[in-house]
């Protein structure tokens, strides 16, 4: 079995969860993840590393729509450490991302919120 692709920059990461999302592949997902990685997910709870959001991405996927790209914003970054985010479709909120440099020089998430919602207004 090869090795799946790697993020080379950044905003790579977007574009790889979302090809691996519609294939189903919770194992693929897991890789865009460093080992200790905390994810904000499920709603209101954390799922921390690499195994536990794999697991968690096996359960949940059969049961999501396909997933859409969404255009990534402009990232920050300082160093080995970045700053992505995708406004929602739906123009609900944003999603966010601090991804950290590897030795090989591909990047990988560290913090993933991947839902956050805007404020209700009165």
């Amino acid at each position: 079995m090869s090795e799946p692709e790697k993020a080379w920059k950044p905003e790579d990461i977007t574009r790889l969860f979302v090809e691996r999302a519609n294939a189903k592949d919770a194992e693929g997902l897991a890789a865009l993840y460093e080992e200790g990685a905390v994810m904000a997910y499920p709603p209101g709870r954390q799922t921390v590393g690499r195994e536990a959001i794999r697991a968690l991405w096996e359960e949940a996927l059969p049961h999501l729509p396909r997933f859409e790209p969404e255009t990534p914003m402009p990232t920050l970054v300082s160093g080995d450490l970045g700053l992505t985010a995708t406004p929602a479709g739906d123009g609900a909120g944003a999603r966010a991302q601090v991804v950290r440099r590897q030795p090989d020089g591909s990047w990988l998430r560290l913090l993933d919120q991947p839902e956050i919602t805007a404020p209700a207004r009165d």
